[in-house]
């Protein structure tokens, strides 16, 4: 088996496949990095001097008893099995499991893009700026989907908590084209959240597409708002892999069982690659596993599995508190939603993933 990419969907379809299949499975994990990087706390890097922990993918891999190839996928020949890299070589293999991620752009020429790669770089400069009294608004834009929006309300309520504490007077503004914040959680983590940026004095805007069409500068609807900072947040598309199908914004179809359509149910994908419409780490996570138990019943390890049923698990964080939301799809059609004060699941890693939040929960006691 091949395992392409080394974010949180391909080391836990790694970690899951080997505890199903034993060593019914040979495992190659194809990724050029050298490290497992939890991204998710990244919010907190301009606020606070910590850092995204980081995991040597070496002893990830040798201690899964798998090989490492430090390279990248450039092209999948399904039909033949083989996933070729881009320094020429040809890895065979019975199944596959794409985990690349997604593509990330900015959405707005004239909008300061955070990501969780260089978070603290690209936002220390505003939150120096808010102490020193230089800027006194800032707007958060979010832009039309795909992307993971709760990155930015945690931003715009970090952004406002800081300031209170600080002493300062800012105006914070939160457009979003939702008709709710954080619509894809349901109806209560909406409220729940609307309560959350009114009661930190932030002023929202639902429902409207904003555009910024130059610098201090955001339009809506018919109006115009002016900011000394502007904020998003990158859109996400597929990586469009040639020899598998693209679906919309070249993400990857899967079926239930995230099998990739049109692949002789051989190549299997977990995380942002995939066209499932919520981009989450636990999402990936949990689409990892259900592909790692469709290839370890392939290799004989194991009945059938059922099909992926997403359970949406998110910590906002806001400043003060956390709120933990969990939502699950309710007959395909809507989602049920549980708000928690308290983590529900182990919450060190803001990642909720079977496999691997145990493990890196071990490693960091080994390494204390």
């Amino acid at each position: 088996m091949v395992i392409c990419g080394a974010g949180i969907a391909g080391v836990e379809g790694l970690l899951r496949l080997r505890r199903l299949a034993g060593d019914r499975v040979a495992v190659t994990l194809l990724s050029p990095e050298d490290e497992l990087v939890c991204r998710p706390l990244a919010v907190l890097e301009p606020f606070a001097p910590a850092r995204p922990s980081r995991y040597s993918l070496e002893r990830i891999v040798v201690g899964a008893q798998a090989s490492w190839v430090r390279d990248r996928l450039v092209r999948v020949d399904a039909e033949a099995r083989v996933a070729h890299t881009s320094h020429g070589e040809e890895l065979p293999f019975d199944a596959m499991l794409v985990a690349l991620g997604a593509r990330e752009s900015s959405p707005y020429e004239h909008a300061q893009l955070f990501s969780d790669r260089g978070a603290a770089e690209r936002f220390e400069t505003i939150v120096h700026e808010i102490d020193t009294g230089e800027t006194t608004s800032v707007a958060f834009v979010l832009p039309d989907w795909p992307v993971w929006p709760i990155p930015l309300y945690e931003l715009a309520l970090l952004t406002a908590a800081h300031a209170r504490r600080s002493g300062r007077a800012v105006r914070i503004t939160f457009i979003t084209p939702e008709a709710r914040p954080l619509k894809v959680f349901g109806q209560a983590a909406g409220e729940a959240t609307e309560r959350l940026l009114i009661d930190a004095g932030i002023d929202l805007h639902t429902g409207v597409v904003a555009r910024v069409p130059a610098p201090q500068r955001v339009t809506f609807g018919e109006r115009e708002l002016e900011a000394q900072r502007i904020v998003t947040v990158p859109r996400v598309t597929g990586p469009a892999v040639p020899g598998l199908p693209a679906g919309t914004s070249w993400f990857v179809p899967v079926d239930d069982r995230c099998r990739v359509l049109d692949t002789q149910g051989r190549v299997f994908a977990a995380g942002d690659v995939t066209d499932f419409p919520v981009k989450h780490g636990g999402i990936g996570a949990q689409q990892a596993d259900t592909a790692a138990a469709g290839i370890a019943h392939l290799a004989g390890a194991g009945e059938r599995p059922p099909p992926f049923e997403p359970v949406i698990r998110g910590t906002l964080l806001t400043g003060e508190r956390p709120l933990y939301l969990v939502a699950r799809v309710i007959e395909g059609i809507g989602w049920h939603t549980e708000l928690y004060g308290q983590a529900p699941w182990p919450a060190e890693h803001k990642i909720a993933a079977e496999e691997l939040g145990p493990y890196l929960n071990a490693l960091d006691a080994a390494s204390a």
